[in-house]
Formats: structure tokens, sequence, C-alpha cells
């Protein structure tokens, strides 16, 4: 490559900036709250609309808190409608310089687990659904934050984790897998997959399985907050 072709070539650079972010809640104020439920949206969702699923979880003493991702996009084409009527979503990551993105989203869900926590010993869950499942376990397994139950809903852990590498965060911390019978994600070779895969690494899981599709099911959260089920069906 001649000198001319060098300097042409471009140079990528990372500057860190103060982002604001956005997230909503559901319940007490989190030093009433004698549980914390973090649930993690998927892509193309918002925060704001994604919350409204768990409003039965939300009670006196269990707050929800839907952290929303740092990234929106028109998730219509601009030619179908003026900017003012195009549906809104986020996600938190492609795969562009995802490596910088995973680590902004796991600095932010620490700050915020910091800003609803703090030094309490609350129980903390996380509930991830789709692409939130596989930002719920980055962040357990890169992340500071104390966390008792991790929940992947419509989603698995990413394949390019390492959970045995990752049980020193994963041995306190309960994994329960929930999947609809007919999630178009989410096949029966994937989850019987993933959980040999957990059982390999000791991890402590159980699995969750409903009538439905890709979809937040009401009906699983008795199941989902009562005790440790295996392959439970919703009848």
């Amino acid at each position: 490559m001649g000198a001319d072709s060098a300097a042409s070539a471009p140079h990528a650079h990372h500057l860190r900036v103060e982002r604001t972010a956005r997230y909503f809640t559901l319940g007490p104020e989190s030093a009433d709250a004698g549980a914390i439920w973090f649930v993690l949206h998927g892509y193309g969702q918002l925060a704001g609309a994604f919350i409204q699923f768990f409003a039965d979880i939300a009670t006196a003493d269990v707050l929800v808190v839907a952290p929303e991702a740092l990234n929106r996009f028109y998730l219509v084409n601009p030619n179908t409608a003026p900017a003012r009527e195009r549906p809104v979503g986020a996600t938190w990551m492609t795969r562009e310089d995802r490596e910088s993105e995973i680590s902004d989203y796991v600095e932010y869900l620490d700050a915020l687990h910091e800003e609803i926590v703090g030094a309490r010993r609350t129980p903390v869950n996380v509930l991830g659904f789709s692409q939130g499942a596989a930002t719920a376990t980055r962040w357990l397994l890169n992340g500071r934050s104390r966390i008792e139950r991790l929940v992947l809903w419509g989603g698995l852990m990413p394949p390019d984790v390492d959970v045995v590498r990752g049980w020193i965060r994963l041995r306190d911390t309960r994994v329960t897998l929930v999947a609809g019978t007919r999630d178009q994600y989410i096949s029966e070779d994937l989850i019987t997959a993933e959980w040999a895969r957990l059982e390999r690494a000791r991890v402590k899981s159980d699995m969750i399985r409903f009538d439905g599709g890709h979809v937040i099911s009401r009906s699983v959260f008795p199941r989902l907050l009562d005790a440790p089920v295996n392959d439970a069906s919703d009848r």
C-alpha cells in the first residue's frame, strides 16, 4: 500500500460521552421495595410499553424497573409515513462496533442498579425478553451488580458467552428459561442444547414452558414467582 493510500484510509476512534438514559418503574419507591425486578425489552420495543406487561408483578412491595436501550430508531421506512407518525423502537446493540455497545450497556445497567438498589440487600431479579435475554446475560457476567435470579424469556444466553468460565458469577444466581411452545425463534433443539449447556456448567436452573409464541404471557407469572419448576406446561 502506498503512502497516499495509507493516508486516505479511515481510522476508527472512540470518544466517551455522557448520555441520558430513560427507564420506567411500576410499584413502590425503591426504598420501600422488598424485591426488585429489572425487565429488559426485546429488539424494536420501548420500555414504557414493555413494562406494562408486568403490572401483575408490581405490588405493594415489589418494584419493576424497565430500562430502555440507548439506540432508538424508526421501525418503518421513511417513505411510508412522516416522522411524527412513524413508530419508534430501540435496540441494545447491533453487530457494528459491538464490543463498545456491550460495554456501554453493561455500564449503563450497573449505574441503574446502583441508582435503584444502592447498598441495600434487596433481592434483585433480572428478566430479559428476546434480545434482552442476551443483554441480561452479558450484564450478569460482565457487570458488577448483584443479581439473585436471571430469567431468559424467549431468548437464550449468547453463543459467544463461556458459561463454564462465567460460573463464578453464576454460582449464586438461579437461571430460569421461559419459552412458548410455538415460539418461532426458540426451537426445541435450541432449548435442549441450552439446558445441557447450563447443566454442564453446574448452573442452578429451571424451565417453564407455556402454550404460546414469542410473547410475554401473564399466565406464566404465578409459576415464575413461585417455587422452582421444571418443564411445566401452560394448560
